[in-house]
């Protein structure tokens, strides 16, 4: 009898957000019409996902299987790598310090997005349609997508997870404010001479940091945010060349380098929509938030969109994509989007700017976090799960007043 009062969800878009979404809303019992082609193309990038979303993936039976391809992150470590008057100390955060064995696993694309098109492909409660949008027609009582093969599909929520220029957003008339940085991310991965000890080191330089973060064996992604035109230099030297700057950039930290083959370069930019639903649409994943790779955010916020919104509609069965139930989401994810995109934001800002108060603000934060250990411990908390920090100082709190 459930099954007639569930309303069906429509998801667009299926990188990995959509895969995501599309699979929770079928564990939590709901019907699933999901859009999209399957992703094509090699995939060089690696995404860092941390325990709170590793748990969700777990729920979906996904994890087991990618495990073996991941390399656990146990230690982060931030280093000013400026040549500016003012640099902060190295900050180190271990994830033993917050009683975790792991902050998170750092899992390539490429075996990530595959795995979730086979566990979607493999649950019956979703209906694929590989086909594009052609156009969405919103009214008050559902959302329809016309697709490009000519069929449509209604329902009344349309879960949006059609990427950072969002077509779905577009048509619920969903404004954003948007930047773009002078600055791309030229990412590839490359192989080391020395054991990295699961341990990422994010270098923070004047053009934006340079991020190298585990792969299983000798190896590592990485990350290097530059100028446009320095990006696209360093993509075209040879394989020795560029294992040579990329050493020089880690300061030989971890030996020899050699890079691997495929490179590519994104430009880097932040959007950030006025609201996150409205109009029979919900936006998750880069539709509800752009912001440049600092920090391994994410993917992991992403997912937190997801989870609020199976949780807020799975009170709302027969119709959750009334204007009342996207009210709700928009609220409950506003404070979280808002706060790491802003974080995000400001720490680039201040690596970009030659202002003294930029620097000295940047160095006095970092220096606290190096040298306070509690400080550390709420920052690593809140890094994982929003709130968690926070419970942890209550909850200290009322162990001293107990005493």
């Amino acid at each position: 009898m459930e099954h007639q009062e569930t309303a069906r969800i429509l998801v667009a878009g299926t990188g990995p957000a959509g895969l995501i979404a599309a699979l929770g809303f079928a564990e939590a019992g709901f019907p699933v019409t999901l859009i999209g082609l399957e992703a094509g193309g090699p995939d060089g990038r690696t995404t860092a996902l941390m325990n709170p979303a590793l748990k969700i993936l777990e729920r979906l039976g996904i994890l087991d299987g990618l495990k073996p391809k991941a390399a656990p992150l146990k230690v982060m470590r931030i280093i000013d790598a400026t040549s500016r008057l003012i640099r902060s100390p190295v900050v180190t955060f271990r994830a033993s310090e917050i009683d975790e064995d792991q902050f998170g696993l750092n899992l390539p694309n490429s075996v990530l997005n595959p795995a979730l098109a086979r566990t979607v492909a493999a649950q019956a409660g979703i209906d694929w349609r590989k086909s594009m949008v052609e156009t969405w027609h919103l009214d008050a009582e559902q959302a329809c997508a016309v697709l490009a093969d000519g069929s449509e599909v209604r329902a009344p929520l349309a879960v949006a997870a059609d990427g950072r220029l969002s077509p779905a957003r577009e048509a619920a008339g969903i404004s954003t404010s948007a930047r773009s940085y002078p600055q791309a991310a030229l990412v590839l991965n490359f192989s080391h001479r020395s054991d990295h000890t699961f341990t990422s080191t994010e270098f923070h330089t004047e053009t934006g940091p340079f991020t190298q973060v585990p792969l299983p064996g000798n190896r590592s992604s990485l990350v290097w945010v530059v100028k446009p035109e320095t990006a696209k230099e360093l993509a075209a030297l040879d394989d020795a060349a560029l294992s040579v700057r990329v050493e020089q950039q880690m300061q030989s930290m971890l030996g020899r380098v050699t890079v691997e083959p495929g490179r590519q370069i994104y430009p880097l930019s932040a959007v950030t929509p006025l609201c996150f639903a409205q109009h029979r649409v919900a936006l998750v994943g880069e539709a509800a938030h752009v912001f440049p790779p600092i920090g391994a955010q994410g993917l992991n916020l992403g997912i937190r969109d997801i989870g609020d919104l199976i949780g807020i509609a799975s009170e709302n069965r027969s119709d959750p994509g009334a204007a009342k139930v996207l009210a709700a989401y928009d609220l409950k994810r506003r404070p979280d989007i808002l706060a790491r995109s802003s974080a995000v934001n400001l720490l680039n800002m201040s690596l970009l700017s030659d202002m003294l108060p930029a620097q000295m603000a940047r160095g006095a934060g970092l220096g606290m976090l190096g040298g306070f250990a509690p400080l550390r411990a709420f920052f690593m908390r809140e890094g994982l799960r929003p709130g968690s920090g926070f419970a942890a100082i209550g909850g200290g709190l009322r162990r001293s007043v107990r005493r």
